[in-house]
């Protein structure tokens, strides 16, 4: 067993490229094969005055379907990127780091309204990526808060879902 080399890198860990590409055609398949059946379900012939209802959107489906089996089948047969890796943990960790915190603040619009829910979102990425103090992260989130409000609710008069805290203040 011989040591590895002083200052060479590591081998990445994670799922190949290939892996990736096969999975994300499954996904594609899946999704053209709910609307080839959706659509021969509306109807996906050419009628007496035209095409039905499914014509167009059955041959999307079809698309989809035979783009999905081209991807697998390159994918499968050891194309150019046959053993490179598509993430190791570290970008998996940065990923997640927006992405958990987007789907928590989706989440909060229901229970929170917009206004709120933003001016979370947008504090808890200043202190928790961006290194800012919590004093100028509140003064930023509750300011872009109050002027979206503001712009939204009475210059464009557009309703944006709201929460409890916009109820109580009568809005």
């Amino acid at each position: 067993m011989s040591d590895p080399e002083e200052g060479s890198v590591p081998p990445r860990r994670g799922p190949s490229v290939a892996l990736m590409e096969v999975i994300t055609a499954a996904v594609l398949f899946a999704v053209g094969a709910v609307v080839i059946y959706d659509s021969q379900r509306l109807g996906s012939g050419w009628g007496s005055d035209g095409p039905q209802s499914g014509y167009f959107p059955f041959y999307i489906g079809l698309t989809l379907c035979l783009s999905a089996a081209a991807i697998a089948l390159r994918a499968l047969s050891g194309g150019l990127r046959a053993g490179e890796t598509f993430i190791d943990g570290g970008q998996l960790r940065q990923i997640l780091s927006v992405l958990v915190p987007a789907t928590i603040y989706v989440g909060l619009i229901h229970l929170l309204g917009i206004y709120v829910a933003s001016a979370l979102y947008i504090a808890v990425f200043m202190v928790w990526l961006g290194r800012y103090d919590i004093a100028r992260a509140v003064a930023v989130s509750l300011g872009v808060g109050v002027f979206f409000f503001l712009m939204f609710e009475k210059w464009f008069a557009v309703p944006l879902p709201k929460g409890p805290l916009e109820r109580m203040l009568g809005f």
